[in-house]
């Protein structure tokens, strides 16, 4: 793996979390709106969405760099529009980027069958 393709997995990982957040105040807030005076689902809304966005082009840069398969880069878009799905993308992209880089590092020492 290169420095590229390990920095686009590391954005997408850095911005899933905090979007899965935004995603689960959003919620929260639309309960509040509409059983009390309680209104913040503007902010949070505009939130949400100015991270979603970050989410989404992060992932396309990352299906790009990374040469992910139509159903591996579904499968990560998938997790961005579940409430919860952001935290488990964090899991799977920080054990795909590790499993990568000690691929790479064996390569680079000549072990066979990396």
């Amino acid at each position: 793996m290169d420095i590229k393709t390990a920095s686009a997995l590391r954005r997408l990982r850095l911005v899933s979390t905090p979007e899965a957040v935004s995603f689960l105040l959003l919620l929260v807030c639309s309960v509040l709106k509409r059983t009390t005076d309680f209104n913040a689902v503007p902010v949070v809304g505009a939130v949400h969405g100015f991270l979603f966005v970050l989410y989404v082009l992060f992932w396309l840069d990352a299906w790009n760099r990374a040469k992910w398969s139509f159903q591996t880069a579904a499968f990560y878009f998938a997790l961005s529009v579940l409430p919860t799905g952001g935290f488990f993308a964090d899991r799977r992209l920080r054990r795909e980027s590790e499993d990568a880089l000690i691929a790479s590092r064996a390569r680079e020492k000549g072990v066979v069958g990396a």
